[in-house]
């Protein structure tokens, strides 16, 4: 079976940017040596990818902090994160909303016939984390799917846990809680 890491939006916006933390910014260690001691079959990083008009849209009527605007700062990877990927293989997949689509054709395009144990990571919990994990539960019903709580943060600690809920309800394992 092929095992597949993927590191969900470790963008700076998220961890001490626009939208950053404090929990975000302690999971940062945990993610990187995530990412340092991987040995699986392949890594996917996903990254929220915004544009000048951002605020024009539902996204940003509904959360108005322009944050993760293609070519800006906030949209690149924290720096400890860029660090740990240094040297590793990777696909980059830029996403313009929670969840990705992307993300399981990948994995279908790369692994034809099989269902990888895949292991997410990232930010934020109770957004783009549970979306893309609900998104490859749908599309590999079979998939063992791993959560790692240690690296993972929410918009607050209420919502995180909430989140971890949900995705266990839907048969993801929750680690490191």
């Amino acid at each position: 079976m092929k095992r597949i890491l993927v590191v969900v939006d470790m963008q700076k916006d998220f961890v001490d940017g626009a939208l950053g933390s404090k929990e975000a910014a302690a999971i940062v260690p945990n993610v990187a040596e995530k990412i340092r001691t991987f040995d699986g079959d392949g890594m996917i990083v996903t990254y929220d990818t915004h544009s000048e008009n951002y605020m024009d849209t539902l996204e940003g009527k509904k959360l108005p902090v322009v944050h993760c605007v293609e070519g800006t700062p906030g949209h690149a990877l924290d720096g400890e994160i860029e660090k740990a990927l240094e040297g590793k293989e990777y696909i980059a997949v830029l996403k313009n909303t929670f969840g990705s689509f992307e993300v399981p054709r990948i994995l279908r395009e790369t692994f034809p016939g099989e269902s990888p144990e895949i292991e997410i990571v990232g930010l934020c919990t109770d957004i783009c984390v549970v979306s893309n994990a609900l998104i490859l539960r749908a599309a590999f019903p079979d998939a063992a799917i791993t959560v790692d709580a240690r690296c993972c943060a929410g918009v607050s600690p209420a919502t995180h846990h909430a989140a971890l809920a949900t995705m266990s309800c839907c048969q993801i394992d929750v680690i490191g809680e």
